[in-house]
């Protein structure tokens, strides 16, 4: 029997946060068919643009299905949704493996219940998210998923504490196609100079000290470290949730910098799983979460995933018009003539090699795009060992089991490839004209070590 979300069932389903693209929902009702579930929606703009009806000819243009073709049935499809899901299927998963990754099932919804559920968390969105876009209420179905937050077999009374992080870029850009002007990328991280575009636009209030190099460094100092410095400004890239719900970190937009008062509200949640006196939990609990990351070694994969990009955009955006048969607009305005010759090797180059060089360049902005989620539950006397893998915290004398999931491994569409590029320049411009003086200051302007 297939499975419908009617208006009545609207109420199971809270707010959890969203992006640019999707809201997440968590399932708070009594249906074993959906305890530790989530809902991610599809948002419509608020711009103009009416997305209609889902069911299209194609769900991917031409060109997509062209450079897609290998993966499964993802060229025949009529939902982008569902073109979604084949993609982490055969793509995100072969590559970060089975164990990380649920590609989720849809689910038909009705368009009462989508309206139902934009009236019940309008209240708990962000205004700006709210400006910016919609539930799309012309969906037939929604993406059913785990929710990472909660180990999904446990009890009522049990406790799990969850950490949502978003990596970001984990190495330096090494191309021989970054043209001189931009060679500050090969130095300084995308992150550290997509700070400075986001202060200037008033997003965040200061500059974070998280470096993705630490976090991918595979030393557990420097892992914590990244840690500490995410906890210090979690901005969009750090969130906790004590049994689903959040405790630290924004719902949906940009977090405060942890302040003396966030960190002793911080301390009173983490006192049902962390018994260490009022403190020492945050500290302990942010060398639990590094010590996941250094031995579950799941960033490895990420890491290999994200440097299947090895021409950058600046390389990637050549191949991508000769994709789409049209001039290549780049290399109209460079005035580079060392640069012009070696991009004139990519625009000579045979179809099949430019199709792999953005595919390549798509998946790997997957990667640098995605979430980690870390889920920890202590161990009890009654249960005192499990499949999962677990860390011993000596300092409380306890045991966590532990597992690790990447979410959001959107595909990234073509059409975003000039985007891709004119936000690059942006973002190195921003950085360029804040820091980099005649004098180019040494505290901002030197190489980063990985």
């Amino acid at each position: 029997m297939e499975i419908v979300l009617e208006q009545k069932d609207a109420a199971d389903w809270t707010y959890r946060g969203e992006g640019a693209v999707n809201l997440v929902l968590a399932y708070t009702g009594s249906s074993p068919l959906f305890f530790g579930k989530v809902l991610r929606i599809q948002k419509a703009p608020r711009n103009g643009s009416h997305c209609g009806s889902i069911r299209n000819l194609k769900a991917l243009s031409a060109h997509e299905r062209l450079l897609w073709r290998d993966v499964g049935d993802i060229v025949s499809c009529t939902d982008h949704d569902v073109a979604c899901q084949i993609y982490v299927q055969h793509v995100m998963i072969p590559l970060l493996d089975f164990k990380h990754v649920d590609a989720g099932v849809h689910v038909l919804v009705t368009r009462e219940f989508l309206e139902t559920i934009e009236k019940n968390i309008l209240g708990q969105r962000p205004a700006w998210r709210i400006n910016a876009g919609r539930i799309n209420i012309h969906r037939e179905s929604v993406l059913l998923q785990s929710d990472h937050a909660i180990f999904s077999q446990g009890g009522e009374d049990e406790f799990c504490i969850s950490v949502e992080i978003k990596p970001k870029w984990g190495c330096l850009p090494t191309s021989r196609f970054i043209s001189k002007k931009n060679a500050i990328k090969k130095n300084v991280t995308r992150f550290r100079m997509h700070q400075a575009l986001k202060l200037q636009k008033g997003e965040i209030s200061e500059f974070s000290d998280y470096n993705p190099l630490d976090l991918f460094s595979g030393s557990r100092d420097q892992i914590y470290k990244a840690i500490k410095d995410l906890f210090s400004t979690p901005q969009n890239n750090f969130r906790v949730f004590l049994n689903g719900s959040l405790i630290l970190g924004a719902s949906g937009g940009y977090a405060d910098d942890t302040n003396l008062v966030i960190e002793e509200a911080f301390e009173d949640a983490l006192q049902s799983v962390i018994q260490r006196e009022k403190g020492s939990r945050a500290m302990t609990f942010l060398q639990l979460v590094a010590e996941a990351v250094y031995k579950s070694g799941c960033l490895n994969r990420l890491l290999a995933v994200q440097q299947l990009d090895s021409f950058d955009i600046e390389g990637a955006i050549h191949a991508y018009y000769d994709i789409i048969s049209k001039p290549c607009q780049v290399c109209r305005h460079m005035d580079d003539e060392e640069l012009l010759n070696i991009c004139d090797t990519l625009h000579s180059a045979h179809l099949d090699q430019s199709l792999e060089i953005v595919r390549n360049f798509l998946i790997a902005a997957t990667a640098k795009d995605c979430s980690l989620m870390i889920t920890f539950r202590p161990w009890h006397v009654e249960c005192p060992s499990s499949a999962y893998n677990s860390i011993f915290v000596e300092s409380t004398n306890q045991t966590f089991d532990y597992k690790v999931n990447f979410i959001d491994l959107d595909l990234k569409p073509l059409r975003k490839m000039e985007e891709y590029y004119e936000q690059d320049n942006k973002i190195v411009r921003s950085y360029t004209k804040m820091f980099v003086t005649e004098l180019e200051a040494d505290d901002y302007y030197r190489p980063e070590e990985v």
